[in-house]
Parts: C-alpha cells; sequence; structure tokens
C-alpha cells in the first residue's frame, strides 16, 4: 500500500469513527523501541497514532497495541493515562491494525532536565514524588470491575516470568551469562508471597511518562503494551532500580532516568515509603523485586543482541547491548549482594 493511498485512508477512516475534520498525519514522535507514535493533526485537536513497526503484519504485532488501548480505555478517570479515541483492528485502513489517542502536551525526560528548570536535588526529588504517585493510581484501580475476566491470570506472574526467560535465553544461547542462570535460580527459591493484585505497566520508570513542560508534575503515563496483571511491586521494583545509580560506575541502559543519577536526591527507600503512604500498601520485599526488574529487562533484551549476533539487525541500541545486558545482570548481582536497594 502507498504511502499517500494509507493517509487518504487514515483520513477517512478518523471522520466517520471520530467526527474530526481537517486530519493530516504529523511527524512520527520519539521514543519507544517497539511501536510506531505519530502525531496526527485535525481542526478540533492534535491526536496520536500508534501503530505496530511498519511491514510487520501479525497478530502478535497487533497485540501489543491492542492490550494498550483495552488497559487505557479502562483506566479513563481512575489514573494519569492517554484519552483513548478509537481502535481498528483491520490492516486494511494504513497496513496495520492502530490506536488513536488524545495528544497530551507534556515532555518526556531522559537524562537531563528542560531548559529554564530548577536544575536542583528538589526539582529531581518532585519528580520521583509526582511519578510514584501516578503509579499509586493506576496500582489503586479496582482492576475486577474495569478489565473483563480474560484479560490476564494474576497470579504468578513473576514465576512465569523467571521461568519463561530462562527457558528462552537457554534455547537461543549465544554467549556465556552465568549471572543470568544464577540469579533466575535465586529468584524462584526466594520468591515472596504477593500480597494482592493489580494492573501492573511492566515498564514503568520517568522515561515512560509525560510530565508538565513548565514543572515537575505527572500529566500521563504511556506505553502500556506490557501491561498485565500481578504485584504492584513488580513495576515500584523497576522505577526504583533506576532511580540514583552512581553515574561512575558501568551501567546497563545508563540514560533510562537518568536525570536522577545525583548524589543528593532522595533514596529510593523514600520513594517506595511514599507509595506504600500513598497506596497504602507495604513494600517488605521492594529488593526483590528490584533485582527481578534489573534481571528480567537483561532477560528480554537478550533477545536483540541475538538478532545482532545474527546479522538480522544492527543498530545503535541492538549494538549496545553487547554491554548493556552483563552490566544490568552485575548491577542486580551487586544488589543482592548487600542485601537492599538504595
Amino acid at each position: 500500500m502507498q504511502p499517500v493511498d494509507a493517509e487518504r485512508r487514515l483520513q477517512a477512516w478518523l471522520e466517520a469513527a471520530t467526527g474530526r475534520s481537517g486530519i493530516t498525519l504529523g511527524p512520527v514522535l520519539a521514543g519507544g523501541n517497539s511501536n510506531v507514535t505519530r502525531l496526527i493533526e485535525t481542526r478540533e485537536g492534535r491526536l496520536v497514532l500508534r501503530h505496530p513497526p511498519v511491514n510487520v503484519i501479525s497478530d502478535k504485532a497487533a497485540a501489543g497495541i491492542e492490550r494498550e488501548y483495552r488497559v487505557i480505555s479502562a483506566l479513563k478517570g481512575l489514573a494519569p493515562v492517554p484519552q483513548a479515541v478509537a481502535w481498528c483492528g483491520d490492516p486494511e485502513v494504513i497496513g496495520q491494525p492502530f490506536a488513536v489517542t488524545e495528544w497530551v502536551d507534556g515532555v518526556a525526560l531522559t537524562e537531563r532536565l528542560p531548559d529554564g528548570w530548577p536544575d536542583t536535588d528538589e526539582t529531581v526529588n518532585q519528580l520521583g514524588l509526582t511519578m510514584v504517585e501516578g503509579l499509586a493510581r493506576v496500582h489503586a484501580a479496582d482492576w475486577q470491575a474495569v478489565l473483563p475476566a480474560d484479560f490476564a491470570r494474576p497470579e504468578g506472574f513473576v514465576q512465569r516470568q523467571v521461568e519463561r526467560w530462562l527457558k528462552v535465553r537457554a534455547a537461543d544461547r549465544v554467549r556465556d551469562l552465568p549471572l543470568l542462570e544464577e540469579i533466575g535460580a535465586w529468584l524462584l527459591a526466594n520468591q515472596p508471597a504477593s500480597a494482592r493484585a493489580s494492573v501492573i505497566h511492566c515498564d514503568f520508570h520517568l522515561d515512560n511518562c509525560l510530565v508538565a513542560p513548565d514543572r515537575p508534575e505527572l500529566r500521563v503515563i504511556l506505553d502500556w503494551e506490557m501491561a498485565t496483571l500481578g504485584d504492584p511491586l513488580v513495576d515500584l521494583g523497576l522505577c526504583l532500580f533506576f532511580w540514583q545509580r552512581d553515574p561512575a560506575a558501568e551501567l546497563g541502559f545508563g540514560f533510562v532516568q537518568g536525570l536522577t543519577n545525583r548524589p543528593g536526591v532522595l533514596p529510593a527507600r523514600a520513594l517506595a515509603e511514599h507509595w506504600s503512604a500513598v497506596t497504602g500498601l507495604g513494600h517488605e520485599h521492594i529488593d526483590y523485586y528490584v533485582v527481578f526488574a534489573a534481571w528480567r529487562l537483561a532477560a528480554i533484551v537478550e533477545g536483540a543482541w541475538v538478532l545482532q549476533t545474527q546479522g538480522k539487525v544492527d543498530t545503535p541500541y541492538s549494538r549496545g547491548l553487547e554491554r548493556d545486558v552483563p552490566a544490568l545482570l552485575n548491577e542486580a548481582a551487586a544488589i543482592l549482594e548487600k542485601g537492599k536497594v538504595r
């Protein structure tokens, strides 16, 4: 399908589905490795188009986008999510199933604060607090009331993930990663009992949020394609893993939430306490979930390194995994050795 034809089909579909007019396709927006995010201009206001990568047509390719749309639709009014506008499962429109959401005026932050913001520890602290407050709203949502019973299986998420990724990595092994097996075995042997299940984002950190352009205030949480049900400490563990790391150390994905890597900000444990104060839930086992978060990330993204070594992909991201994956595993091992997070 030619790009011009696809745009015309999209315009016609959106006009019929939403009543919008003057529809034009804008630029691809930055962020995300797995799906395409693109701006849509209309007379009635901006929208955002989300679809799988171009030239990938399969049920699996669209499943994440559809899951994302279902979750943000369910969490409307309960948690800081983009406003769902329309879902199209027909690949004949643009060559892919796609979702449309309202545009949110905000900025995504990674390694530096926006120009004009006070470059202080207090600014970073406020970002951390608003981030976990937004996450707490997600975890407080009554998923049984807003999601269908077949959305996901809430019990045993961590165990299934560890077993799955140990099996996958053993099947396509291209290098020795002894910590992958060692930490995986430790996670299986030491899994704490889960207090309760909630909606979990599964890739939660500051980089997957939009904050107000002029102040450290959370607007929305983005990128819900991996959302499922499980222990809410899964989400808290990942964002705390990326919080206040040592910038002098060899870090895996050191850019993620990198602006928090400064010695004067709140310790990760203080953010956990704030999350508990807002949710009323305990975080006694947060150390386990921080280790799990680092290990799971390493296990998942090693798949892209496998493709790199097989010559199937070659990008700065995939090349960087040669060091990022071992670095993530080393950080997880260091947390285990210390027995606690920062």
